[in-house]
């Protein structure tokens, strides 16, 4: 059964979910969806009953922060949005974040900055910066929900509004 935003799973504001409880107070439209393990992003977009490219990965990037003092190793993080249908071009992300060096963490240390596991990262509750590639869709997408086994499918263009994306080349298709 599908929530609606105002309409939690329970009283605890979205079943005690961060990312649910963000997307509540947000006032964008979303729907929650129960969604079964899948081998391939192909597989969980056709799950969804939707095109690979409207399927949006968030994906943890590490970068050296391009304004640290000389000598240090300061590193910043930021969500990555791509399209299910594009992978990360680093080059165009490393020119765009202004530095010579952006990697994917660990799953570890991407879980100990958003607090999600790889798999269910999701800008909504996330407190990091989110750059999104351009071809994002402005229409409906689906998201990581904060959970295995949920997922939420979102306006792309109220999404985009309220996690303040800083939009940008920065795929390639794959």
């Amino acid at each position: 059964m599908a929530e609606q935003a105002g309409q939690p799973a329970s009283a605890s504001g979205a079943d005690g979910n961060r990312a649910l409880a963000a997307l509540a107070a947000s006032g964008i439209d979303y729907d929650v969806t129960e969604t079964q393990r899948a081998s391939s992003l192909e597989e969980a977009a056709h799950l969804r009953g939707i095109d690979p490219h409207d399927l949006v990965k968030s994906m943890v990037v590490r970068y050296r922060y391009p304004q640290a003092a000389p000598g240090t190793d300061e590193h910043r993080y930021v969500i990555v949005l791509v399209p299910g249908d594009r992978a990360i071009s680093w080059k165009k992300l490393r020119a765009h974040l202004g530095t010579n060096r952006a990697a994917m963490p660990s799953a570890e240390e991407a879980f100990e900055v958003t607090g999600f596991e790889r798999g269910t990262i999701t800008p909504f509750g996330a407190g990091l910066p989110v750059v999104a590639d351009e071809t994002v869709g402005r229409g409906r997408i689906s998201m990581g929900a904060g959970e295995h086994g949920r997922a939420v499918f979102v306006n792309g263009a109220q999404m985009l509004e309220f996690v303040s994306a800083d939009i940008a080349d920065v795929t390639d298709p794959t």
